[in-house]
């Protein structure tokens, strides 16, 4: 009898969370499910319209500051391309890290959004890659890296080749993988405080944004967009928080 009941127990529990995972909120970029809904949909969203330090935001007259260089410490790792239903995503099993203000923060992942989130004085690029990078308390960082249309990009030619095309699918890229070569060689950058761009919209993330575009192909581009036509946030208002620039 005690079997029955703990098999019966561990199937409802099942069945609550295939339940839960049925109605999770479905956002995404368009009509009743955009950005403008994102802080309806559950209580854990609510930052997407409550919070005052959101992001992206459209940067203009960032303030001209000593900032110190980025520290890039990243190396060659097994690299994992998965279809996530709002993006390509690229997790990554030991990518280095960043160090910031003398505090590590590994390299977890990168993915990209089209047309770029951030703006720079109004304008927004093709495509941005968002590199993300969380420290041992957790804390996010992260580095975007506007890309705009020119020559091909040899460093994306292995994942714009084989973009896993459904949600749920995923690519291998091999154990040579180097973020590194996602940078560009300059590399100033615009600094501010700012959150997630996507659900739940958590704030408290450190964002460097790279002044240099890197060049992506007219074809690259145009496979990505035929995954993801659009999955860009609109700006957020900055609510007087200060941007810097080296």
């Amino acid at each position: 009898m005690k079997i029955i009941s703990a098999l019966t127990a561990l199937l409802v529990t099942a069945a609550l969370a295939a339940h839960a995972a049925d109605h999770a909120p479905h956002w995404g970029y368009r009509g009743e499910h955009g950005p403008a809904k994102w802080g309806d949909m559950e209580a854990g969203f609510s930052q997407c319209k409550l919070g005052k330090e959101q992001s992206p935001v459209d940067i203009r007259n960032a303030k001209k500051s000593a900032l110190p260089a980025l520290d890039f410490n990243y190396k060659q790792t097994n690299a994992e391309a998965i279809n996530n239903g709002h993006t390509i995503q690229v997790s990554l099993a030991d990518g280095g890290v960043l160090n910031l203000d003398g505090v590590s923060y590994k390299l977890v992942q990168f993915h990209f959004h089209t047309p770029s989130e951030e703006k720079i004085d109004g304008k927004a690029y093709p495509m941005v890659a968002h590199l993300v990078h969380q420290n041992v308390e957790g804390k996010l960082a992260v580095v975007a890296v506007l890309l705009t249309q020119g020559k091909e990009n040899t460093a994306l030619d292995p994942l714009f080749e084989n973009l896993p095309p459904s949600e749920g699918a995923k690519t291998t890229l091999g154990a040579n993988f180097n973020a590194v070569d996602l940078l560009p060689a300059e590399r100033g950058y615009f600094k501010y405080v700012g959150s997630l761009t996507t659900p739940p919209c958590s704030e408290g993330v450190r964002w460097q944004v790279l002044k240099r575009p890197v060049e992506v192909s007219k074809a690259q581009i145009a496979a990505f967009r035929k995954l993801y036509q659009m999955n860009a946030r609109p700006v957020q208002p900055l609510n007087g928080r200060k941007v810097e620039q080296s």
